[in-house]
């Protein structure tokens, strides 16, 4: 080998066992591109897990849905599920029975000290109406929280709250304890464990969907741009000509229509 050519980057690894000594070429370049996989924080790790457990809740779920079981009993199974799936400590996170102006909520939750949402069980066999979501949604409104789970034990729907006009109550996670298949189950629960509330994670579930929720459709529909771009798409395709203001109905008539 000459001066000129390049030397090959590798270096000699010495044995500890001097009695079989042998060399062992190491290409330095690897050794030091090689960089280390970034683990997974360890509350997603530890919420995965727990969420991994809720197949011990189906069968339960399902016998008192079959039995329509009342409130009371629903409630012993949320609790688990709220305890043991979720992560929340139920003195130090869970206010039972939570007083809100003469009322009571079934659950208030805090993180760290703060109440940030409400949790409102109906009996195993009802169907969750949005009669029950106004019930836990003058909760948050009262009480200037922006997450309510309402659930009969199986059923289970998230709602974020959005104060100020207009108010707006959008729906993030809808599932079933008993319907929904095992790895989209434990992901919606990973979000409304302790650990996602503490770090505000669900937020990022809930900004996707108030993107296009119906306000931001509407805020959107009725913007200028839009409506005289609908007006020329009109006029190009049948030859009529229509107002700014005609397309405005129009579309304020097709909103109305998708509710």
């Amino acid at each position: 080998m000459t001066d000129s050519q390049p030397k090959p980057k590798v270096r000699f690894v010495w044995p500890t066992d001097t009695a079989s000594a042998s060399f062992t070429p190491v290409d330095i370049d690897d050794q030091q591109s090689a960089e280390p996989e970034p683990s997974e924080p360890k509350w997603k790790v530890r919420s995965r897990e727990r969420a991994a457990n809720i197949a011990k809740y189906r069968q339960p779920a399902a016998d008192l849905r079959g039995a329509n079981a009342n409130e009371a009993d629903t409630r012993m199974l949320v609790t688990d599920v709220l305890t043991d799936i979720l992560g929340y400590d139920k003195y130090d996170d869970l206010t039972t029975e939570y007083r809100v102006r003469g009322d009571f909520a079934d659950y208030g939750i805090r993180i760290d000290g703060t109440l940030v949402g409400f949790v409102e069980v109906k009996r195993a066999g009802a169907k969750l109406a949005e009669r029950h979501m106004r019930q836990v949604e003058m909760y948050s409104i009262n009480q200037g929280t922006e997450w309510m789970i309402l659930t009969n034990g199986w059923h289970w729907k998230v709602y974020h709250l959005t104060a100020g006009l207009p108010m707006t109550v959008d729906l993030v996670l809808d599932f079933s304890i008993i319907d929904d298949d095992p790895a989209t189950l434990a992901q919606a629960l990973q979000l409304i464990s302790i650990e996602s509330l503490r770090r505000r994670e669900i937020e990022k579930v809930w900004a996707k969907q108030a993107a296009t929720n119906d306000y931001q459709l509407r805020l959107a529909l009725s913007s200028a741009g839009v409506q005289e771009a609908m007006r020329l798409e009109l006029w190009r395709n049948t030859g009529h000509r229509v107002s700014t203001d005609e397309v405005g109905q129009l579309l304020t008539w097709l909103v109305a229509g998708k509710n």
